[in-house]
């Protein structure tokens, strides 16, 4: 275990993301959303594919024991993806940033309702805690009825975000379940694969030929794409996931600083008010989830019979 690689890992794999999100941004006017996931997905794989060889695991990381398993994961997670890209074609990036922050509550709930872990009145309270605050960041987008046109389409990207958290949630409830019987480099691997699939059938809804720039922005994002899946996988191999998974909260710092330089665009006192009461649910979420398995591991060992 080293804890500061894994946070350096985990920091670089958000700083990776989010400039990712970044360039598909800065193509989303042209190229549809279906398109960047193609992209994303494509570019990856050759990354993810010399990083199992390199590690010698590139059997294991081929090897697929829940095919379908594999599937559903992929089906959620590229929609959750789709819908993602979408959504930054109408609203500023530290906004689509704070408003998915949503996904690692709904994974509570799921969790519970899907999985059947057990949820109890702290994690619920910092999941309404967290729920609130994305009600805060949404409030002004809440005009779909509204005649104003940029309104109206800020409400639809809102929108976007938040079937997109919804998707993502899933995933990871998914991925939950797959850990149990596949290895990561494995689902790693295949949501690469399965995405690359899927993303075609959206074929028929309007492509477009990419011009040069916006082919090497699009080849580019997929590569990164495949580096920070790599980094984050790396940095839970160096710490545990109560250490480095509050630097997911860094993403909003990464978001603001590119979304003023690069697009010139300044979040509002709502985005960072609801943005800040949901990472503060999210790392209360975390923090329990720390305790608790603090505390299962000295009941396991206080019940083990010592020689």
């Amino acid at each position: 275990m080293n804890p500061v690689k894994g946070i350096a890992l985990k920091l670089c794999s958000v700083l990776i993301f989010i400039v990712m999100s970044a360039i598909i941004k800065a193509t989303a006017p042209q190229v549809p959303a279906g398109e960047a996931v193609f992209f994303r997905s494509l570019f990856a794989i050759p990354v993810i594919l010399g990083w199992l060889w390199l590690r010698g695991d590139l059997s294991t990381g081929l090897r697929a024991s829940n095919p379908m398993g594999h599937f559903w994961r992929g089906l959620v997670g590229t929609s959750a993806m789709g819908f993602g890209f979408a959504s930054l074609g109408f609203l500023p990036l530290p906004e689509v940033t704070a408003i998915g922050y949503a996904a690692p509550l709904l994974v509570v709930v799921f969790a519970a309702m899907f999985l059947g872990e057990e949820v109890r009145a702290f994690r619920l309270g910092a999941v309404a805690l967290g729920m609130v605050g994305v009600m805060i960041i949404l409030t002004p987008r809440l005009t779909l009825l509204q005649a104003d046109v940029v309104s109206r389409t800020e409400a639809l990207g809102a929108m976007l975000v938040l079937i997109s958290a919804l998707f993502a949630a899933l995933a990871q409830v998914h991925v939950r379940k797959l850990v149990q019987t596949e290895q990561t480099s494995a689902i790693v691997f295949f949501f690469s694969l399965t995405a690359t699939g899927l993303s075609l059938l959206t074929l028929p809804f309007g492509w477009v030929v990419p011009t040069v720039t916006e082919a090497a922005l699009l080849v580019t994002a997929g590569i990164m794409g495949g580096f920070g899946q790599i980094f984050l996988t790396q940095a839970y191999r160096f710490a545990d996931a109560s250490v480095v998974a509050p630097f997911d909260y860094a993403s909003m710092i990464f978001a603001v600083l590119i979304g003023y330089f690069v697009f010139d665009e300044v979040p509002t006192g709502q985005t960072l008010l609801g943005g800040g009461i949901v990472m503060l649910a999210g790392v209360a979420i975390i923090w329990r989830e720390h305790a608790l398995g603090l505390k299962r591991e000295k009941t396991r060992q206080t019940m083990t019979p010592q020689g």
